[in-house]
Formats: C-alpha cells, sequence, structure tokens
C-alpha cells in the first residue's frame, strides 16, 4: 500500500500529515547538527532528542482512538501505525548513538546497572516486538484474537517508557511530569470506556481534572522522595503560577480543549436517522 494513499488509492491527507509528523523532528536533528546545534556535548544532545521524541510520539500513538472516537474522526486511524513505527524508530536511534557514545561494552554494563537504563531497555526490547509485528502479514500469521493481546504490551510499554523519563531527569522533572500527566489522561480514558462502554466529552472532562489532580500529586511526590524538597512548596508553585504553568495546567488545558471540540462537534453533527424513518411507505 502507498504511504501517501488508503486502500481505495485515493490521496490521504491523514496519511501524508502523519508522515510529516513523524519525519520532522528528525529534519530538525539533521539541521541542528549540521549548523554545530546541539552544544558541547552533541552526541548526548541527539540521545536526550531522540529519546524525548520516541515518547512524544508513543504518546501521540495512544492518542489517535480517544481523538479518533471522541472527535467521530475515523481516518485518524491511519496514524496508528504509522507514529507507532516512528516511535521505535526514534527509539532505536536513542539506543544507537547511546551504543555509539558510551561504546558497546561500557554501555552493555550501563544498561545491566543503572535501573532507569534497565527499564528503559526492556521497554524498547517490548516496542521492536510490537514494530515486528505490526505488518497486515503478521496479523493474519497471529491472528486477530493473539495480535490484540500481544500489541496490548503498548499499555507497559508507555509507563516503562515514562518512569525511564523521570529517573533519567533527575532534578528537573517538569517535561517527564507532563508526559506521565498526559498518560495518565490516556489511560484513564480506556478505562472509562471500558466500564461505561463510551466516553462522552463531560465524562472526558472529568477525567482531564483527574488526571491534572494525579499529576500535581506526582509531581508533589517525586520531589518530595526523590529531592527532599518540601511538597507543599510544589503544590503552591501548581497554584502561584510565578514559575509559569506547572504540568497539571497543560494536562488540564489539553484535556479540556479536546472535550470542548468534541462537544462542538456533536452539537454540529446531523442527527442520526432512525431505522423506522428510512423504510419506504
Amino acid at each position: 500500500m502507498s504511504l501517501f494513499h488508503e486502500r481505495s488509492g485515493a490521496f490521504s491527507r491523514e496519511k501524508t500529515f502523519f508522515l510529516l509528523v513523524s519525519l520532522l523532528p528528525a529534519l530538525w536533528l539533521a539541521e541542528l547538527a549540521l549548523r554545530g546545534g546541539l552544544g558541547a556535548r552533541p552526541w548526548t544532545e541527539a540521545i536526550h532528542f531522540t529519546g524525548l521524541w520516541a515518547i512524544r510520539l508513543l504518546l501521540l500513538t495512544l492518542a489517535i482512538t480517544p481523538l479518533r472516537q471522541l472527535l467521530a474522526a475515523p481516518k485518524l486511524f491511519y496514524g496508528r501505525r504509522i507514529l507507532g513505527l516512528a516511535a521505535l524508530a526514534y527509539a532505536l536511534a536513542h539506543v544507537g548513538l547511546f551504543f555509539i557514545d558510551q561504546g558497546v561494552v561500557r554501555a552493555a554494563s550501563e544498561i545491566a546497572l543503572r535501573i532507569y537504563l534497565t527499564i528503559g531497555a526492556v521497554a524498547v526490547a517490548l516496542l521492536v516486538a510490537l514494530g515486528a509485528t505490526s505488518t497486515d502479514g503478521a496479523i493474519k500469521r497471529l491472528g486477530a484474537r493473539r495480535w490484540s493481546a500481544l500489541h496490548r504490551a503498548v499499555y507497559v510499554i508507555a509507563p516503562l517508557a515514562a518512569l525511564h523519563f523521570v529517573i533519567q531527569s533527575k532534578l528537573d522533572v517538569t517535561e517527564a511530569v507532563l508526559v506521565s500527566g498526559v498518560l495518565v489522561l490516556l489511560l484513564l480514558y480506556r478505562i472509562a470506556f471500558r466500564l461505561a462502554g463510551g466516553v462522552t466529552p463531560a465524562l472526558f472532562a472529568a477525567l482531564s481534572v483527574g488526571a491534572a489532580v494525579l499529576t500535581a500529586g506526582s509531581e508533589m511526590a517525586w520531589y518530595g522522595l526523590a529531592t527532599r524538597v518540601d511538597p507543599w512548596l510544589v503544590a503552591e508553585a501548581n497554584v502561584s503560577f510565578d514559575l509559569g504553568p506547572r504540568p497539571m495546567w497543560w494536562v488540564l488545558a489539553g484535556g479540556l480543549a479536546v472535550a470542548l471540540l468534541a462537544a462542538i462537534r456533536q452539537r454540529r453533527a446531523p442527527p442520526r436517522r432512525s431505522r423506522a424513518a428510512v423504510q419506504p411507505n
């Protein structure tokens, strides 16, 4: 199947968009490298850059299903495979650059000895398994049920990747907490969908509030346990805005924006005609 076309042969704006989203970070990294914009430690910066985009694209992959359902946009489905494979590509680049920078022996030793590197390596290994079975042929060989069961491993991979990011960030975990908060919202959506059989815009807004509270709580817990910073100072920072919006506010704003857009789309959608209404007289 063409990268830019649907199965019918029609040009797909959605697939083209997702391909561009996947390629732009690589182009950005190449531009930074060519003009010397990676700083005094270019290998380290490139490692961090690829790792960051790997988890961002992984979250975008997980966001496809909620967005497709809430916004009634079925063609967003094309983004799942494209973004998932892009996340794998950046994760492999992340690991490959680490081995190049450290050397094979030292890199392997570090992964074995440092828990956050071990966690990251497990996440990448599982992601490779998903990538290797992402083709139509693999789905046919495994069968839809076994394939779906295998690909639920993404719900293990994403938390492992987020945990790796948080531990690796050490002192400033702002972006890592934001990533974790978005992941919490996406997981809450899936739990609510299973329990309620669907998620309305109002319910998604409520889930966004819950995810924001959990995001703030996780930030307080991390600083309190890992750095011995007074958790109440972190709580104060979350409501004062002296340091700018904290991760909880970005999670809340993003979730409420999606809920509002979903509500608007549902209001504008034409009413479904009942079966009786379409029966011939």
